[in-house]
């Protein structure tokens, strides 16, 4: 079983893959011996930048399923492919489709991937998977100003006060170094048998998670979340 799990979520085109095309190598060159999951959606090509790089990587595709809850259903299997193998740290690129879902476990290294040219506010919608990170990677840096990077740094850490920030550039490659050095300061993990979520998956299933098609409080059976409008006239309707 691999000593090191280490997690990269965060939302789509975030630049997730982009910063591991420069971690990956610096880890190999000390020691760490990584291999790569990738789960995504519907299709992925980016295990052609994974063997490109000389490392084993496999892509699982979740379909109809949230990938997170079908990332961490797969988990044992995953450390079981890394031992078989014999590599010694996992390394899983998730796509973070829903904000609220976060496949991170309590042994792993968690690490949140946040594109700053997104918004100010774009921390604010990520949940657990940047409130409960262990590290936090900001990519783009090179394209806001240094007044912007510091407003996104400062809400950040009001949200997540723990978590390692790391300021990067992944198409350059700058300030991945650090993260590397991190990462490889952290103590072996040991045994992940007996590993648990460090936050709840959301409720469901509901009727259109196992194919219903129509709309309609009729077809609704399951978990179903309603909107509260309390006495006032939705604005859409005034």
């Amino acid at each position: 079983m691999p000593s090191h799990v280490i997690l990269f979520s965060g939302a789509s085109a975030v630049g997730k893959t982009a910063v591991l095309r420069s971690l990956l190598p610096l880890l190999d060159q000390s020691g760490f011996s990584p291999c790569v999951c990738k789960i995504d959606c519907l299709h992925s090509q980016d295990d052609a930048v994974f063997h490109a790089l000389g490392l084993p990587c496999v892509t699982g595709l979740s379909g109809d399923i949230c990938p997170d809850h079908f990332l961490v259903s797969n988990l044992p299997e995953l450390w079981d492919w890394a031992d078989r193998l014999g590599r010694r740290t996992l390394i899983i690129e998730t796509a973070g489709l829903c904000h609220r879902c976060s496949p991170a476990t309590a042994k792993m290294a968690a690490g949140c991937v946040l594109d700053c040219t997104a918004s100010c506010r774009a921390p604010d919608q990520l949940g657990p998977m940047l409130t409960q990170a262990d590290f936090i990677v900001l990519t783009k840096t090179d394209m806001v100003s240094q007044a912007e990077l510091e407003i996104i740094c400062w809400r950040v850490r009001h949200l997540n006060p723990t978590a390692a920030l790391f300021p990067v550039d992944g198409l350059a490659g700058y300030g991945v170094d650090r993260l590397a050095l991190w990462l490889q300061e952290r103590p072996a993990c040991g045994d992940f048998a007996e590993d648990v979520l460090r936050h709840t998956m959301p409720s469901g299933v509901c009727s259109y998670c196992v194919g219903e098609q129509r709309v309609g409080s009729s077809y609704q059976q399951g978990i179903v979340g309603k909107i509260s409008f309390g006495e006032e006239v939705p604005s859409w309707t005034a």
